[in-house]
């Protein structure tokens, strides 16, 4: 951010280093790292680091392993977000989304994806399976009390505001 409070024009003042390491070692030298797509895409794409092609038949899910394990400062957390381009165009989703990839996590990052779709669908080694996006963490301390500040919505829900 810049004294204005303005974010700041240098892109390369938000980035945030975070280790990484292969988790098989060489055995996946031959897939990138997670990697933006776009200059000002948000998340970055995670690489299958499968042996064999993987098929996943409609309504079944998957464990994909992208071969890699992090090490997420304190204070930050990794989101797991379905590609838009799977999803639209085969039904396939995270099926616990977004997956959380806590900052004492050391273990490799797998992606549970779910075939919604209505033919099976198969992932090939270095194909891309879905995306992680790093953000900010707030842990909360919670205040007991008998009333709450009363709002506009107060208890409304589930659709009170129409269709």
């Amino acid at each position: 951010m810049s004294e204005s409070g303005n974010p700041s024009a240098d892109p390369q003042s938000d980035f945030l280093s975070i280790p990484i390491r292969r988790v098989r070692g060489d055995l996946d030298a031959d897939l990138p790292l997670p990697q933006y797509m776009s200059d000002r895409a948000a998340g970055m794409d995670l690489f299958a680091a499968v042996d064999a092609d993987v098929t996943i038949q409609p309504q079944e899910a998957a464990l994909v392993p992208t071969g890699l394990a992090v090490a997420i400062p304190a204070g930050f957390e990794g989101q797991i977000r379905a590609r838009s381009g799977l999803a639209i165009q085969y039904s396939l989703a995270v099926i616990n989304a977004p997956g959380t990839i806590d900052s004492d996590y050391r273990g490799e990052i797998k992606v549970a994806l779910i075939n919604l779709g209505k033919k099976p669908f198969t992932i090939h080694r270095g194909d891309r399976i879905g995306q992680m996006i790093i953000s900010r963490v707030y842990r909360a301390q919670w205040d007991l009390r008998e009333d709450l500040d009363e709002t506009g919505r107060n208890e409304g829900g589930f659709g009170h505001t129409g269709r």
